[in-house]
């Protein structure tokens, strides 16, 4: 390619929401014929592409590419476009996560189920955490992964054993991983102090994903914490790959993917101090995660694409808000500020 003719363009994002989306903008749109290299900012929304484009408008540029990036629920654009805030979804997304959560409350007060418990996430909570988290816009980059992998391989006339293979591969390396991490935990002895340190950043974390699902406050998407890019970006190349076992390495490899979902889950994790604890709260997530992945797979399932897709996100944030306040209260009872409040 003549680099005499190569330009940049900067272009503004819309459908971006944390830093999943940036590694697979730049990974979708690096893979384009055009382009040399694409960097994202999710601070600006934004992308900037070096590439010869044959002198097209930056207009016509725009649309090319959001060609690429639309089966990911991104488009670009040349102009910024202003995003309203819907706050009239909140009149179906409180009432519902309001009900949501004395459900939960009623359940745990008769005994039915132990969610919440003094600094303690069960299997159970882990499970709901992993439902969640697959109907969230982070989890959209392993849909995305699952959606483009399934189309490679249903050119090559097999469509199921892939999907089977990329399940197998979630499952059985969440309960391998998170049994290490538990392990390491247990290798370091945690003090009270740091299992309370460790709550608290667990807390802290699933309140900034609830916040940023509630699609409203878009400066809280800046303090999402985000595993290192170089891993997360070598974990979204294994699905570039072209070998039959490639779906069961890119259903580990969703394991070093930066959604906060899953590093909450891997914090806690570490706070087990048991292999086997450890590998059953990651393998009750990736569980939890499992059904609409593989709703995914097998059909063009996506609740981005969905009318009611804001009030939905808005209700799954209030509902992770109400378990990081849960989990922060726990903090408090696991040093013995406050008597234990959930444990009814």
């Amino acid at each position: 390619m003549n680099t005499s003719s190569q330009k940049t363009y900067t272009f503004h994002v819309n459908g971006m929401h944390c830093n999943a989306c940036v590694l697979m903008i730049e990974s979708e749109l690096s893979e384009f014929p055009s382009v040399t290299c694409a960097k994202s900012s999710l601070k600006h929304h934004s992308v900037e592409v070096v590439g010869d484009f044959g002198g097209k408008s930056k207009e016509a540029i725009a649309e090319e590419l959001s060609q690429v990036l639309v089966k990911h629920g991104y488009t670009l654009s040349v102009e910024k476009q202003m995003k309203t805030k819907k706050w009239e979804e909140f009149k179906i997304a409180a009432p519902v996560a309001l009900g949501f959560i004395a459900l939960f409350v009623i359940l745990q007060k008769v005994g039915l189920v132990n969610l919440v418990g003094t600094g303690n996430v069960s299997y159970g909570t882990a499970f709901i955490v992993g439902v969640v988290a697959s109907l969230s816009t982070c989890m959209a980059v392993v849909g995305g992964l699952v959606l483009s992998m399934s189309a490679t391989f249903a050119k090559e006339g097999d469509r199921v054993k892939p999907q089977l293979l990329f399940h197998l591969g979630r499952i059985v390396s969440f309960f391998i991983l998170g049994g290490v991490i538990g392990a390491i935990g247990s290798a370091f002895a945690l003090s009270v102090f740091a299992t309370f340190i460790l709550s608290v950043l667990i807390g802290i974390v699933m309140l900034i994903l609830g916040v940023n699902l509630l699609d409203t406050f878009h400066f809280a998407k800046r303090w999402q914490p985000s595993m290192p890019k170089f891993l997360s970006k070598h974990a979204l190349g294994i699905s570039k790959w072209n070998h039959t076992l490639t779906p069961l390495f890119v259903g580990v490899a969703t394991f070093f993917l930066p959604c906060g979902f899953t590093q909450s889950m891997q914090l806690y994790t570490l706070t087990t101090g048991s292999f086997l604890k450890g590998g059953l709260t990651m393998l009750s997530f990736a569980l939890g995660t499992l059904p609409v992945l593989a709703l995914i797979s097998f059909s063009s399932f996506s609740i981005q694409n969905s009318t009611k897709a804001g009030a939905f996100f808005k209700t799954a944030g209030l509902i992770v808000i109400a378990f990081a306040l849960f989990n922060l209260v726990n903090s408090l009872v696991i040093i013995g500020v406050i008597p234990p409040v959930f444990n009814f």
